[in-house]
């Protein structure tokens, strides 16, 4: 039988105490993050940070966060951005639909709220690409709004806080609903943001170091003795594997062949190599253009839901191409783009 959790509702002030007091004492310093007893950061900043993070960590989303703000400094100079400008910018970052939903909502704040974020979580959701989470933190941490705000983090704290007998996906409703359940008006961006930073520092996956968490008195997970065991794992589906071709194609000068991706679908809208469709069949796609084409090896990459294997054919000619000096193209390129051109010119 599970452990019975110390429900932390019969107690919330001291079990919020505990929380914050930790907070306090080992917050993070992030680029994004306002410092003790300063000013709840600027929205724009919250929000910019909160869309970056969701497919990627803290650590390689930083150096990203401040280019963005050094060359955007405000909501409105990122809607007046060139799209590619911002494309280029998002390379590595994960999904582009994401840069393009950023675009699309730096406008809207723009063009219809005076270049100022809406300041409640209804506002915030009927912004374009702004989902449950994004509003909830945005209104939470820039706003001060008591928000219920649930990551990745918050989640493994809530399932070992109370033992959750339900592993994820399924177990989401059920961990949001006990996270709401310890909202409240007092310091809520402290609040969100103490709980992952603890789910991020301390009630990390496979090994927590509960020897330094202020929770220990109310963690059910703790007291059984094996806290790792929560959240339930569920079984991994294998991830589908695909394949395509690649062409490098170079003229006389050494530029390289680039077009643009179709505005919908992976990638939709970025300059990259032209390649073949990416399928699980074995083939032998039809160059862009007919030339001389060499074999140059292959390349293998990992996107959220499949992983690729491309070959890379290099050739010289000519054509009605988007044309781009080599070192531009390798520095700009998304990554699966420049590691295939990256082997072309090894």
């Amino acid at each position: 039988m599970p452990p019975v959790p110390v429900q932390p509702s019969a107690d919330l002030p001291a079990f919020r105490a505990a929380l914050l007091d930790w907070y306090d004492a080992h917050r993070r310093t992030l680029a994004w993050r306002s410092g003790p007893g300063e000013a709840p950061p600027d929205a724009y900043r919250v929000w910019l940070s909160e869309v970056m993070l969701q497919q990627t960590t803290t650590p390689h989303a930083t150096p990203y966060f401040q280019t963005f703000t050094a060359r955007w400094p405000t909501v409105s100079d990122l809607a007046a951005a060139d799209d590619g400008d911002v494309m280029a910018a998002w390379a590595g970052l994960g999904y582009y639909a994401r840069a393009r939903n950023l675009l699309a909502c730096a406008r809207t704040v723009a063009g219809e709220h005076g270049g100022v974020f809406p300041d409640t979580e209804a506002g915030l959701l009927a912004l374009p690409g702004v989902g449950a989470y994004t509003a909830a933190a945005v209104a939470a941490i820039a706003f001060g709004r008591a928000a219920n705000v649930v990551d990745g983090n918050v989640e493994r704290v809530m399932a070992r806080l109370f033992a959750v007998q339900t592993a994820p996906p399924a177990a989401k409703p059920e961990l949001r609903r006990l996270a709401g359940s310890l909202v409240a008006d007092d310091r809520p961006g402290d609040w969100a943001q103490a709980l992952m930073d603890l789910g991020a520092t301390v009630c990390r996956p496979g090994r927590p170091s509960c020897e330094r968490c202020p929770l220990t008195s109310w963690c059910a997970g703790f007291r059984s003795g094996e806290p790792e065991h929560w959240p339930l794992k569920t079984k991994k589906t294998e991830r589908p594997h695909r394949t395509g071709t690649a062409w490098v194609l170079r003229d006389d000068r050494g530029r390289v062949a680039l077009v643009r991706r179709p505005d919908r679908g992976l990638l939709g809208g970025m300059t990259g190599l032209p390649t073949s469709d990416w399928t699980g069949v074995a083939g032998d796609p039809s160059p862009p253009v007919a030339a001389k084409w060499r074999d140059a090896g292959a390349i293998e990459h990992v996107f959220t839901h499949f992983s690729l294997t491309l070959s890379v054919r290099t050739a010289t000619g000519g054509g009605d191409f988007l044309w781009m000096e080599l070192e531009p193209a390798l520095s700009s390129l998304p990554t699966v783009f420049r590691k295939a051109l990256e082997r072309a010119v090894a």
